[in-house]
């Protein structure tokens, strides 16, 4: 955005209806961190990904009660323009910092609307308000939640009827509402209180008895009771519910890391909740090497991903990563399943970054295997696509989000817990072997595919420039050969085809447009570029495979294919 608009934005607020607080910390801002302010004021939050996101602090780029305030206000006119009365929306929160006021501002103001409101009484995770929006035939929900970024980040994401987050044209509609929206008077902040219903254990009783439905083996975890698992909420909303989950399952031995039970918005015991670091998941580790877990399972904040540790050889602990762990849900959920090979109405969804041995597996059982976007928004999507004609099994992302069954259609860590553990004990008990052995066992049978990402961090305008810079860099030259490899396709989402490097033909992407950039080399190798939706980020995603040798050691063939992403990382400067 020009400077000149920066600087709009800036004396709109402190000419405007602001409080007199905010307007101080502009001027305090102005003379000590001028270069904060302006990222505080160079654009206006937009909902991404995974909806809107930003740093909590004064400024249209950032996280406080007048953001929260003009989106909601921005949604509540969207919904009255699109379902004109018997509007309603629930809302739900997690344990950051100004979660519980930001949900109650937006409360008041869709009251303030004659929007009826259901208010969760306390924090609960994001796939129950997914769920709660369908069970109570809602309109809309509101999560106010940044998901596992760090602790100086909040956000707003946004739903729609179906449970799933916005997805075009209703993420931009909102969006340009909330544009229309200039002055603090435009914004009906004082609510009904009579409109405003707190909803909680009513929701649970619910959402949880659909949770057990799930359990594809009962019966085992009813052998095996005493699976040890050790669970960390990482200070977030898990804690209100997985525990509770996991006994309806049957599980007794399950270990809480107490120090991260407390939920709370600085996260003190990591740097960040992020349970894709492995640095978030070492308390619980060292608790698992204390009771000798079978499994550690740990939800972010929000509790929609979950990242697992397994005890191998020796008692030291493996953690997966969310290729890996997808690909064992998937094929636990289609094997264990009672599928009609002659019935092709079953279908699962992952994302275009997301491990394609997925798509093997799902061959194997005939089961229809659909790659949308980044963002589990475009999963649900797909399922009510499909809704009323074909049985969705599961769906999943690589960055540790999954989701089996469709009461719920964002990813759910809480559900997902429960299905892994059991999954745990299903091959414990069954087949005398850890998830570690049941992993090889599957590159063994289909293919070995090895992922890695590279996230580079561009803050501010300037980052945001060099972003689109690099992404621009790329297109107009194009890589011919990466890894030594050559190149044969490039799928552009953003331009909506698919170019044949060989042939210079072009065959058009069926997908909405999005900024992101795919090589696939001669050796099926696959390289993804995109910027992030939810951070400062641009990512790099990179894919390899290879058949294995009926006796190759799985560190043998591990090796070539990390030499393979180094070659390719190299490449491209990383």
């Amino acid at each position: 955005m020009a400077k000149d608009n920066t600087q709009m934005n800036i004396d709109s607020w402190l000419t405007g209806k602001f409080d007199q607080n905010t307007k101080k910390e502009i001027l305090r801002m102005q003379e000590e961190d001028p270069a904060g302010l302006s990222d505080a004021f160079y654009r206006t939050l937009e909902f991404g990904t995974g909806g809107m996101r930003g740093i909590l602090g004064v400024g249209t780029n950032r996280m406080n009660k007048y953001t929260v305030g003009f989106a909601t206000q921005g949604l509540a006119n969207y919904l009255i323009r699109c379902f004109k009365e018997n509007i309603k929306v629930a809302i739900s929160f997690d344990s950051r910092n100004g979660s519980t006021e930001f949900a109650n501002i937006a409360a008041n103001i869709l009251a303030a609307n004659e929007i009826q409101v259901y208010l969760f009484d306390s924090l609960r995770p994001t796939p129950e308000l997914s769920f709660a929006v369908r069970h109570l035939q809602c309109n809309a929900g509101i999560m106010i939640t940044a998901s596992h970024n760090p602790k100086e980040y909040n956000g707003y994401k946004v739903y729609w009827n179906d449970g799933g987050q916005l997805v075009p044209p209703h993420d931009k509609n909102v969006i340009n509402e909330v544009n229309k929206i200039k002055e603090v008077d435009q914004v009906k902040w004082d609510g009904r209180p009579d409109l405003i219903r707190s909803i909680g254990k009513d929701i649970d009783n619910v959402y949880l008895t659909l949770v057990k439905r799930l359990s594809l083996h009962p019966e085992v975890v009813a052998e095996n009771p005493d699976l040890c698992i050790v669970y960390t909420p990482l200070h977030g909303t898990g804690i209100s519910v997985v525990p509770q989950a996991l006994a309806d399952y049957g599980f007794k031995n399950v270990h809480i890391v107490e120090e991260q039970a407390v939920t709370d918005g600085n996260f003190p015991t990591v740097k960040s909740p992020n349970p894709e670091e492995s640095a978030a998941l070492e308390l619980a580790v060292k608790l698992a090497k204390k009771v000798k877990a079978d499994i550690v399972l740990a939800t972010d904040p929000d509790a929609d991903r979950v990242g697992i540790a397994v005890r191998g050889k020796g008692g030291k602990y493996q953690l997966f990563n969310g290729n890996q762990t997808a690909t064992l849900l998937f094929h636990y959920v289609l094997s264990q399943t009672k599928i009609d090979p002659t019935d092709n109405n079953n279908f699962v969804v992952k994302t275009i970054v997301t491990t394609d041995l997925i798509e093997e597996i799902a061959s194997d059982y005939n089961v229809e295997c659909h790659n949308v976007l980044t963002g589990f928004k475009y999963i649900a999507e797909k399922i009510r696509e499909f809704e009323g004609k074909k049985t969705f099994l599961v769906g999943g992302e690589e960055s540790y989000g999954y989701l089996v069954g469709d009461f719920v259609r964002d990813k759910d860590a809480v559900s997902a817990c429960c299905l892994i553990a059991e999954m745990a004990a299903y091959y414990k008990t069954v087949h005398k072997r850890t998830l570690i052995q049941q992993l090889e066992m599957l590159y063994r049978q289909y293919s070995y595919y090895k992922e890695a990402m590279v996230s580079l961090t561009e803050p501010g305008e300037a980052g945001m420039q060099a972003i689109q810079q690099r992404m621009s860099d790329l297109r107009e030259n194009m890589p011919r050969t990466l890894g030594g490899q050559t190149v044969l396709k490039v799928h552009d989402y953003k331009a909506q085809h698919t170019c044949n490097m060989v042939s210079t033909t072009n065959d058009r992407i069926e997908l909405p447009v999005s900024n992101v950039l795919q090589f696939i080399t001669a050796d099926g190798s696959k390289v993804t570029v995109r910027p992030s939706g939810t951070e400062p980020k641009i990512k790099f995603y990179f894919s390899v495979c290879m058949t294995m040798e009926p006796d190759q050691p799985l560190e043998e063939a591990d090796t070539i294919l990390a030499d393979r992403i180094d070659a390719l990382k190299k490449d491209l400067g990383l």
